[in-house]
């Protein structure tokens, strides 16, 4: 891999794949790429879908609106933006969403 911005892109999403697999989702696998209609970098979790962000600036607003459109495209409920912290590891990674998403999320889980 030649490009070293793709390179740092692609070795975040397995570090991210990796973290979920050793933490209850043994399914995470990365996705192939999809061409225009993007649907996430993470795939293999029932109606979720994850977008990982490896970038010198965090764009918080970009990031929602780019999951938005991803998580319609992905057909997932609940669509996130995992984004990596300097020098920390995917544990420490910030996980965004809209409020929208999370009180719809929380609702699920208070119905069960």
């Amino acid at each position: 891999m030649s490009n070293p911005s793709k390179r740092k892109g692609t070795t975040w999403e397995s570090a991210v794949v990796d973290y979920l697999r050793s933490h209850g989702q043994p399914h995470a696998e990365r996705r192939a790429l999809t061409g225009s209609a993007d649907k996430g970098d993470v795939s293999d979790i029932p109606g979720v879908m994850i977008e990982c962000k490896n970038e010198k600036t965090v764009t918080l607003g970009a990031y929602a609106d780019e999951v938005k459109v991803e998580t319609a495209n992905a057909g997932a409920s609940i669509g996130v933006a995992v984004v990596k912290r300097r020098n920390r590891g995917p544990g420490d990674a910030y996980v965004v969403m809209t409020l929208e998403q999370f009180a719809a999320m929380i609702a699920d889980e208070v119905a069960k």
